[in-house]
């Protein structure tokens, strides 16, 4: 026997783009599903006693004024599960991989209230990006919410999916939400996903830009809903929306359409609740609440570095801090490109390893303060004195190690070796070139010679006497290795250099002998 269920049918009256006025309903709840037949769905977004508004979310076929309109007393749900991880699926749990139907678990509502302040704990785990000026200076911890800013093509996708390839063995699910983006960007993350086997903790929504705008507005809310499933499991989820700029964009066209009064560059007053509700479902939850975590890097694109935008001020105002990447920065060839004047994490040093805090602790001072030297001694047509001439040396290195290439991140462990290599100078005794070799080699190096090592520095995290040791042990090791090349460098040039003499001076006899013989 079939269940009973309560419908009530409406009819068209009019179409406006993806918007669908309906006449004739009685009872009506926001996010409540309306089907059109053939497959043609829409979700209700605003009523009133004569009509209700309906957003197209699915259309399979063409409305038409006077077509009927079934609404069932459910709201906008989206299937949940362990088995979604490795997929890639749209915001209506459609999948897009080709790898057959979705399985789930559960379905969940899409518009779920945050967590209360009473479920919550304090943030003290640290989220290891394995990008390093974000680790040392901007540091992250689970249940941030750490908004990244900039320009187009200024490397902020780069920053989150470097973040997504460090939580491999960490246990952390990993979100991608893509909305409003091409397809070729999307492609790119898939690939990269697929090149490092992200997916096996990872899994993408997508609602790109060819997707109705029905979709890209529900795209985050349906990667919020799939986090906090495996959140209330008591596991720790990494959610990066990329980006929030299309979804406002998206939020506007559908606001125009309904006809709602148009605001600040002509976006609607109510798009500040429209993100602060999504962005205030990221916690840390207690332990008589499973425990578990949910991150968020939201994503905004800048117009001509302006951090006054509507959209951007308005999630500054929300989130625990921000990234800011600058357009300048990324053309002198700093990449990351993140501008440590205007970059803050709010959370602090409370969540980062207290050998990272030791070790880090006056770096973002001193950077700036290099920086600073830099553009006074381009102005300054004398010499410098030998203590600038230090600090510009000391700055050039910390810019070197601050460099980064993109999907390549670096262990914490590593991290602290370098970082610990440079506050007792000895990186002073190397060149840039060598800095760079020295950063690609460390973690191999230290597995051969001192395997224990980077796991003592992971299980305490702190700088004690023992750590102090095997670092001071390692790092003399290897500056033997970069002697030892040195000489064999300088013994190679010696010989090239000698065997050109040889050369020459045969050359320069042999003109006169054939000059004579002629």
């Amino acid at each position: 026997m079939s269940d009973l269920r309560y419908t009530e049918v409406g009819t068209v009256r009019c179409i406006r783009g993806c918007i669908v006025i309906v006449n004739g309903f009685k009872h009506c709840i926001n996010g409540q599903i309306i089907k059109f037949g053939y497959g043609t769905e829409g979700i209700i977004v605003g009523f009133d006693e004569q009509e209700a508004q309906v957003l197209i979310v699915k259309e399979t076929e063409k409305i038409k004024t006077g077509d009927k309109a079934i609404a069932s007393l459910e709201p906008f749900n989206t299937p949940v599960g362990d088995k979604l991880v490795g997929r890639i699926v749209n915001p209506l749990g459609e999948t897009l991989d080709g790898l057959g139907p979705l399985e789930y678990d559960a379905m969940y509502p899409i518009f779920l209230e945050a967590p209360s302040i009473l479920t919550r704990e304090p943030l003290c785990k640290t989220l290891e990006t394995g990008i390093k000026v974000l680790d040392t200076m901007i540091p992250c911890g689970y249940g941030q919410r750490e908004l990244i800013l900039g320009d187009k093509m200024t490397g902020k996708t780069t920053i989150a999916t470097d973040t997504m390839l460090n939580q491999k063995n960490t246990g952390v699910i990993c979100i991608y939400c893509c909305i409003g983006k091409a397809r070729s960007a999307l492609a790119k993350v898939v690939q990269l996903f697929q090149d490092h086997d992200c997916f096996n903790y990872s899994l993408i929504v997508s609602a790109t830009a060819s997707s109705p705008p029905g979709q890209q507005y529900l795209a985050p809310y349906v990667a919020c809903s799939i986090g906090e499933y495996f959140m209330h499991k008591g596991k720790d989820v990494f959610v990066a929306f990329d980006d929030f700029t299309k979804h406002a964009w998206c939020y506007r066209e559908i606001s125009l359409l309904l006809g709602r009064p148009p605001g600040r560059d002509s976006y609607p007053g109510d798009i500040f609740y429209l993100h602060s509700r999504m962005i205030e479902r990221a916690a840390f939850m207690d332990k008589a609440h499973g425990g578990g975590s949910m991150t968020f890097f939201p994503i905004v694109e800048l117009l001509e570095g302006d951090l006054t935008g509507y959209i951007s001020s308005n999630l500054v105002s929300m989130t625990d801090g921000q990234i800011y990447l600058s357009t300048p920065l990324f053309g002198e060839g700093q990449k990351p490109a993140i501008d440590l004047g205007l970059s803050v994490s709010r959370v602090g040093s409370k969540v980062q390893w207290p050998i990272i805090k030791k070790l880090s602790g006056s770096l973002r001072l001193e950077y700036v303060q290099y920086k600073e030297l830099m553009r006074i001694s381009k102005l300054k047509s004398s010499g410098q004195s030998e203590e600038a001439q230090q600090q510009l040396k000391g700055g050039e290195i910390l810019g070197e190690l601050l460099k980064q290439d993109k999907d390549s991140p670096v262990p914490l462990e590593s991290q602290c070796l370098i970082f610990y290599a440079l506050q007792k100078k000895l990186l002073y005794e190397l060149t840039i070139p060598e800095v760079r070799t020295l950063q690609s080699e460390i973690f191999e190096f230290v597995n051969k010679r001192k395997p224990d090592l980077f796991k003592i520095i992971r299980e305490r995290r702190k700088l004690d006497d023992e750590i102090t040791k095997g670092m001071d042990e390692v790092l003399a090791e290897y500056f033997k290795e970069v002697e030892a090349r040195r000489a064999k460098e300088e013994q190679t040039d010696a010989e090239d250099s000698n065997v050109g003499e040889d050369m020459l001076d045969a050359a320069t006899t042999k003109k006169p002998q054939e000059a004579k013989a002629k």
